[in-house]
């Protein structure tokens, strides 16, 4: 049987044994985990192996929200939370392996190191290669069928011969001492380190039990929710999705299919949310992250509401507090992670992308940019390449996109920014770069945040989700397409917040999400429709 077989046979017993209650349901759920990772081994590029993932997509997507629901009913929630760290963002955290810091192995072994090093180079080469052929069906046969002699099977022996290389040093690593759990999922312990600037909100969206899981510096917290939490979550992202489909963003019948859905994502969600924060005696104003599962990547949860008051002031959920997405704990526990340097409290250097030919509201925005007060270098027009883009994101702190963003239905890694000449700045171009020195980017463009359709919700491949994983600690994006107009509004309150707030011994790039929240609260005030400022999202630390 081939790899996608022992998939189908693994998940459809872990489905039984948990149905009749088998003492085998653990084994079952880990023998899934392990199908899981040698099917996608056989799909050697982050296409293919997003296509296998598409083509499963039922038991990848259910999988870990099913044992992780197991687990809970079990009284486990803290194995359930590592269980979702494992099964979501799955080709993000096969990158973010494959650069994996050895500087502790180095002072043990530097030759051992270096090995390391050199490998995880050839695999993520290979990993982020273009497909031999556009087919992907046919790729399909051909992961299936890699004996045959062809482009595609070529690769596929290439990246079997560095996987099983890498899985003799790791093996050597593991060896060492101190170093038994090097490249091991990361334990709960690990995990809560997430939530040391604030809690993390992990929603399981199951059809066996939903659950809200609070995650906190020093505790836990189990939210349990009502019996119609897993069909009422699906109808509110239908209801979004499609008024989205037939109904124009501006349109009145959009806004109140939107005002709907965030009255009913407040009763579901952000009520019992805020009952506990405010029980576990978390302040308002304070950072808190969500880390939501399947249909929830699609909602709007940092703009639920309005919450009832007794003074009759309209508030929502980033009201009373700030609010943040990451699409794994390891994504953010990364984007904390001390730069090599040591952390800089300096203005930042803005690295500004415009493209004011497509755009014509964009003018006042670019002009908003160029006269901060900190070095800014402009890429306009035709001097923004996607060679010169990357190269000038290399060496700024902060970038500030003011462009067209595209998305590609079915194929993620082509979601785009749109630059001058036709030319295109694609995610996979994007995820290629290292950039040791970025600290957070405005992405002022349509689509950054949004999934299309055909997308598996938790694996969050979104061009806000490739500027994070590529280096950038936080970034803001966009859930649909944006006005032009108010980039500029926008880019006033939020860099005039960041660049004069006296916060000492806070990063820049953590000033970010209050800024944005500021910032959207002023765009609220000038009366724009819902839409316009809900559009707007904050990734990271």
């Amino acid at each position: 049987t081939g790899p996608s077989d022992r998939f189908r046979h693994s998940y459809w017993w872990a489905i039984v044994a948990h149905c009749f209650g088998h003492p085998s349901v653990t084994d079952a759920y880990e023998n899934v985990f392990e199908a899981m990772q040698d099917a996608l081994s056989y799909a050697p590029t982050l296409e293919s192996q997003h296509y296998r993932l598409v083509s499963m997509r039922q038991g990848f997507q259910d999988m870990p929200l099913r044992y992780a629901s197991y687990q809970i009913d079990k009284g486990q929630p803290r194995k359930a939370i590592e269980t979702l760290e494992r099964g979501r963002a799955l080709l993000w955290s096969e990158m973010r392996d494959f650069r994996t810091s050895t500087d502790q192995l180095r002072v043990v072994d530097s030759t051992l190191a270096a090995q390391f090093e050199a490998i995880n180079r050839d695999l993520e080469q290979v990993t982020m290669s273009m497909m031999p052929s556009g087919n992907m069906e046919t790729e399909r046969i051909k992961v299936e069928d890699s004996w045959k002699t062809n482009p595609f099977s070529h690769l596929v022996a290439k990246q079997r011969q560095f996987l099983n290389d890498r899985n003799k040093l790791i093996s050597r690593i593991r060896a060492l001492p101190n170093f038994g759990n090097f490249l091991e999922p990361p334990s709960f312990d690990v995990l809560r380190s997430a939530a040391l600037h604030g809690p993390v909100i992990i929603i399981n969206h199951c059809s066996w039990r939903c659950d809200l899981l609070v995650l906190f510096r020093h505790s836990l917290s189990l939210i349990t929710t009502t019996h119609d939490f897993y069909s009422r979550a699906i109808e509110l992202s239908d209801r979004l999705m499609n008024a989205r489909k037939h109904h124009r963003l501006e349109s009145k019948k959009y806004e109140r299919a939107l005002r709907s859905v965030l009255q009913s994502l407040y009763e579901l969600v952000g009520k019992p949310v805020i009952e506990e924060l405010r029980k576990m005696k978390i302040p308002e104003q304070s950072r808190v992250w969500w880390c939501p599962t399947s249909v929830f990547c699609f909602l709007p949860l940092h703009a639920m509401g309005p919450i009832p008051s007794d003074d009759g002031i309209t508030r929502y959920f980033s009201d009373i507090y700030i609010p943040s997405y990451t699409p794994s704990l390891s994504a953010l526990i990364a984007s904390r992670r001390p730069q090599a340097e040591g952390p800089t409290f300096q203005k930042p250097s803005i690295l500004l992308v415009a493209q004011p030919e497509s755009l014509k509201h964009s003018i006042p925005e670019i002009w908003t940019i160029q006269r901060l007060t900190t070095t800014v270098t402009s890429l306009i027009s035709k001097n923004a390449t996607p060679s010169s883009v990357v190269e000038g994101l290399r060496y700024h702190q902060f970038s500030h996109f003011v462009c067209h963003g595209k998305l590609e239905q079915g194929n993620p890694f082509n979601a785009s920014f749109k630059l001058s000449g036709g030319r295109q700045l694609t995610l996979l171009e994007i995820v290629r770069s290292q950039l040791p020195t970025a600290e957070f980017a405005f992405l002022s463009a349509c689509h950054t945040a949004e999934l299309t359709e055909k997308s598996i919700a938790d694996e969050a491949l979104h061009l806000t989700a490739a500027m994070q994983y590529c280096g950038f600690r936080s970034v803001v994006g966009t859930m649909w397409a944006m006005v032009d107009q108010d980039g500029q509004y926008l880019a006033e309150d939020f860099y005039k917040s960041i660049l004069s707030s006296d916060e000492p011994g806070v990063p820049y790039y953590e000033r970010s999400a209050r800024a944005l929240r500021d910032a959207m609260k002023n765009l609220r005030s000038k009366k724009v429709p819902l839409e316009r400022w809900v559009n707007y999202v904050h990734y990271g630390a």
